[in-house]
């Protein structure tokens, strides 16, 4: 199989994409999109690959270009033909897999779009602050929910997921793992479990050095 490309960033959501494509030992290279942030130039440079100029965009041995991981992650599964990652369409877990994946995409993770940086939406002198505080305030409401419906050891209970990849990441941003220890323990135990793996494991060492599972 010819190689995949994954443009993104360490410690950003690229890491999600990164860790199933090293889950699946599917052949990839990585291209340092920088900070998207700070970097103007970066932006222009991405908008190439993605309009949006966002990570992770990942561009298919033909040539294709995708982004949106929750896409990416239902795509990889049907080309690799295996079920390990996202359940089969029999599954008795598919229905809560599929819902929460999109919960995540649709609900949580524009938190970090609006919260990371705030002047790109609020205008208004000095509301910046505020506004971050009233969206990481919802974020924590949201995990709260996602971890009223975690199982134990996985989140899907006995069943080890993609949600797990993305837990094991997204825990490592706002509200941080003491939050998550304190208020949503499965999702950690979960996000833990996954970061063990040896699989996983120089994945999350890459992206996050200094976070190591309990």
């Amino acid at each position: 199989m010819s190689r995949f490309v994954l443009h993104g960033h360490a410690g950003w959501g690229s890491a999600i994409v990164e860790a199933q494509l090293a889950w699946y030992g599917l052949p990839f290279d990585f291209v340092d999109a920088g900070d998207l942030f700070a970097s103007a130039e970066a932006r222009e440079r991405l908008r190439a690959i993605n309009p949006i100029a966002q990570v992770p965009a990942l561009v298919l041995p033909d040539g294709q270009v995708m982004t949106e991981s929750a896409a990416i992650t239902l795509h990889l599964a049907d080309l690799t033909g295996r079920d390990d990652l996202v359940p089969g369409p029999q599954a008795k877990e598919r229905a809560a897999f599929l819902r929460w994946l999109v919960f995540l995409v649709a609900n949580v993770y524009p938190t970090f779009s609006y919260a990371d940086d705030p002047a790109r939406f609020v205008k208004v002198e000095g509301a910046a602050a505020g506004f971050r505080q009233e969206v990481d305030a919802h974020a924590r409401r949201l995990w709260t929910a996602v971890g009223a419906a975690a199982g134990t050891p996985h989140f899907l209970g006995a069943r080890f997921s993609a949600l797990d990849i993305y837990l094991m990441v997204m825990t490592c941003w706002r509200p941080r793992r003491a939050w998550f220890a304190e208020h949503a323990p499965r999702l950690l135990a979960a996000a833990d479990d996954a970061a063990a793996r040896p699989l996983l494991a120089p994945v999350l060492e890459r992206n996050f050095p200094k976070t190591k599972p309990a």
